[in-house]
């Protein structure tokens, strides 16, 4: 299990945070709803749609690494 307030526990939730937002970018009515605001608290989620979507291939594979990581050296 995963824990937030460890290092590597707080990789893991940034990584699946800026993940689901780049997701949710490709969704039209999550779009207009959640990532409309681009400050504040409510622009974190925008600002973590527009890393996951510009950097996707660091993202991935860090993604990967991360994995690997938890499932075979944690």
């Amino acid at each position: 299990m995963a824990n937030v307030y460890s290092f590597d526990g707080l990789l893991v939730f940034a990584l699946l945070f800026i993940c689901t937002c780049a997701y949710l970018k490709k969704v039209p009515r999550v779009k207009g709803w959640l990532l409309s605001e681009k400050r504040g608290v409510w622009g974190a989620f925008y600002k973590a749609s527009v890393i996951g979507t510009r950097l996707h291939l660091a993202v991935a594979l860090s993604c990967v690494t991360m994995a690997f990581y938890v499932l075979f050296l944690k």
